[in-house]
């Protein structure tokens, strides 16, 4: 049986070889350990069990038949970005892939597009493959931060395109750093999904969904996204969606500057759509509320954002990577966020996958049994679905006016900005319970579903901005007595009213540190906060004895829509 440690070797791509570690004492000798590979593939059995594999299906009946024929085709156009993002996240996939024969571990390797565990903060689980590069490959390897500043200083627009969103950082001929634009970097996969989307286009019910997939196409050849995040907003009755392209930056470690590829395919569920409908319009009401000074609250959030259901039939990319989400809150650009709002989808048959399988059994080892009662998937949709409408509130833009939250803050962005949305969602749940508007249900599910759900999201790991972000808001509530710990059984339990005052604390401070754009306090509350200390992780590893896995893995595609019917 070949090693794998010979197999990483011989197929690690260039641009990633400076990850790997140089041989050892015994190898420089002449003399080559051969890795057993055999233990190997036991290791990686074990972290797949951190995974339940859930089928990808929704009810398609519904649809006309020229929707349906489109479902093909926009889940063709996903694939284009997974191969993008494989190249972003790693390098060459097939180079990495062609030569292991363990199903487990190409899984694996599939599961976290690359050699490095996003579960377990990015460790790698092959031998000789070293630290994954915090720029990942949006950056070259050997280029260090200091060198990334000075030349981007010394670019005539200041660094803006070294700096964008849709731009690789590579090296010239003569060794200096240069921008190279998405469109070009990924020329013929963007040039292939945007001639699938214009022939979905062709296919489309609705006009409006027609529109967005013909600006799409052309935005995946000009780097141009802002018309067609437009129209996206501009849809509202079209019974198919698709999120498609460049879009979140959580992959870029090094400063958050790059946007990774991703897709969403989904089919809307009506029924519950409707039912959301109506909260968007208490948005500007809630902003007005927060519990902090009036500068930091000046943004005013757009009231004809949507909040829809979905069922996903396919999802790739950034995505797909190690852990799953089960809600979106899109668009990212300031400018349409200011002038039209967002719209917010939640992933019902995600969220259904992850409360029965994971929150549930959580629930059952760490929540005291006489708050049990009040898990319920309602409410975990219901935090879910204000944790997407709580990124609209607060700041988009410093109060000092000198530039937005996101610059400011870098690499630090995104795990404050989760933070913000997961405590500002339970505002949200509070506020209009107190107002009367959420009139089924009792706030305390939302409380003790919002417990049960740190101890799910904490298991994402220090890698993932949701994890960290969750890190936070434990240590913040434990410190806050917002919850308690029984000793004797392991297992805690909501204090309602101070669970309430952590809340309203938490909040004025990621707030202020956004609206401040201070980067240092932000580094500060994640450096001191942002980890697991050793009671929690004996907890966490009560979970895992119980077999309870950390998140699903998908099985999609055309072939298990068919196969079940859908």
């Amino acid at each position: 049986m070949t090693s794998l440690r010979a197999v990483v070797v011989a197929t690690v791509p260039p641009l990633l070889a400076g990850v790997l570690t140089g041989c050892n004492e015994r190898e420089r000798e002449g003399t080559t350990e051969e890795v057993n590979a055999s233990s190997v593939s036991s290791e990686i059995e074990g972290r797949l069990a951190q995974y339940a594999t859930v089928p990808l299906t929704a009810d398609l009946s519904e649809l006309s038949t020229p929707d349906r024929q489109m479902i093909p085709l926009l889940i063709e156009a996903a694939e284009h970005m997974d191969a993008i993002y494989w190249n972003q996240a790693y390098g060459d996939r097939e180079a990495l892939l062609s030569g292991v024969t363990d199903p487990a571990v190409r899984r694996y390797l599939e599961i976290n597009y690359g050699p490095w565990d996003r579960l377990a903060g990015e460790e790698p689980f092959l031998p000789n493959v070293g630290p994954k590069p915090a720029g990942a490959n949006f950056y070259p390897t050997d280029m260090t931060e200091e060198e990334f500043e000075e030349a981007a200083a010394r670019a005539p627009d200041g660094g803006a395109n070294l700096r964008g969103l849709y731009t690789l950082v590579r090296r010239g001929r003569d060794g200096t750093l240069r921008a190279v634009p998405y469109h070009e970097a990924y020329a013929e996969h963007h040039q292939a999904a945007a001639a699938v989307l214009r022939e979905a286009a062709n296919l489309s019910t609705d006009a409006g969904f027609a529109r967005y997939l013909e600006l799409r196409a052309d935005a995946l050849s000009t780097d141009k996204y802002q018309e067609s995040d437009l129209a996206w907003l501009d849809m509202k009755k079209n019974p198919i969606d698709l999120v498609i392209g460049p879009i979140e930056v959580y992959e870029d470690q090094l400063f958050g500057y790059k946007a990774a590829h991703e897709a969403f395919v989904l089919v809307k569920d009506m029924e519950w759509s409707r039912r959301l409908s109506r909260f968007a319009a208490f948005l500007p009401d809630m902003q007005r509320g927060l519990p902090v000074p009036d500068e930091y609250k000046r943004d005013v959030p757009g009231t004809d954002s949507d909040l829809n259901a979905y069922d996903m039939v396919y999802v790739s990319g950034q995505s797909n990577a190690g852990s799953k989400t089960i809600a979106i809150n899109l668009p990212n650009d300031e400018e349409v966020r200011a002038a039209r709002g967002t719209r917010r989808l939640q992933l019902k048959n995600a969220m259904r996958a992850k409360f029965d399988e994971i929150l549930v059994p959580i629930a059952d080892v760490l929540i005291a049994e006489d708050q049990r009662q009040h898990i319920t998937f309602d409410a975990f949709f219901g935090n879910t679905m204000f944790h997407e409408v709580a990124h609209g509130l607060g700041v988009d833009n410093l109060v000092s006016g000198e530039g937005t939250v996101r610059e400011a803050l870098r690499d630090h962005y995104s795990a404050m900005e989760e933070g913000k949305a997961d405590v500002l969602g339970l505002y949200l749940v509070t506020r209009l319970f107190d107002q009367g508007e959420m009139a089924e249900g009792d706030r305390r599910d939302n409380y003790v579903t919002f417990l049960a759900g740190i101890f799910r999201s904490v298991r994402f790991g220090a890698s993932s901005a949701h994890g960290r972000a969750n890190m936070v808001r434990f240590n913040y509530f434990r410190e806050q007595s917002a919850f308690t710990r029984d000793a004797s059984t392991g297992r805690y339990r909501a204090d309602f009213e101070r669970m309430r005052e952590a809340m309203n604390s938490l909040s004025a401070l990621i707030i202020t540190i956004q609206g401040d754009g201070d980067y240092e306090a932000a580094s500060q509350l994640l450096a001191e906060k942002g980890v697991v200390g050793e009671e929690l992780q004996a907890d966490l590893d009560r979970l895992a004895e119980a077999w309870i896995p950390v998140d699903i893995v998908f099985e999609q595609g055309s072939a298990v829509l068919e196969e079940a019917g859908s």
